[in-house]
């Protein structure tokens, strides 16, 4: 079940956020909890970064970015993770297709989100979700334990 974040969420969300199979395809490298609240209350700020739930836990998150003017029909998914160890349970297949038709319910014709080219695991998610590579950052994303960069992919997804 999807909800908005509360601020008591945090510790929740930052177990799932730097779990070592999640962390590396998130937008920061790892770090301690003291500097992850102002992380968080970025999140917060926003007043569409959203959880999902089963049975009272916390297990995977996402945030939505409505454009503004012209691209009003536009929303960015980004921040999207579930819990490792719930990997496999549907439960983030349940959370996208929530998402996807609470978007299309208000008015958003199509979404994208950004997948970095090694997160095969995603990419395949996403593809069968339906999401089209629509192109490549070349050198977009850096990981700070690493000396290289990695493209990124960008992938779209049309709503009727």
């Amino acid at each position: 079940m999807r909800r908005l974040a509360r601020p008591d969420d945090i510790r929740h969300v930052f177990s799932i956020y730097s779990h070592e199979k999640v962390v590396p395809f998130l937008t920061y490298d790892p770090m301690p909890f003291e500097d992850f609240e102002d992380v968080y209350a970025r999140l917060l700020a926003s007043g569409s970064f959203f959880v999902w739930e089963v049975d009272g836990e916390i297990t995977g998150f996402y945030e939505t970015t409505r454009y503004p003017g012209r691209l009003r029909h536009v929303a960015l998914l980004g921040t999207l993770a579930v819990d490792p160890r719930r990997h496999g349970a549907g439960i983030g297949r349940a959370m996208m297709l929530d998402a996807i038709a609470r978007l299309r319910a208000e008015g958003i014709r199509r979404v994208e989100l950004y997948a970095e080219s090694d997160n095969t695991q995603a990419l395949r998610f996403y593809e069968k979700l339906g999401f089209v590579h629509e192109g490549t950052l070349r050198d977009f994303y850096k990981r700070g334990d690493q000396s290289h960069y990695v493209d990124e992919y960008v992938l779209g997804l049309l709503l009727d």
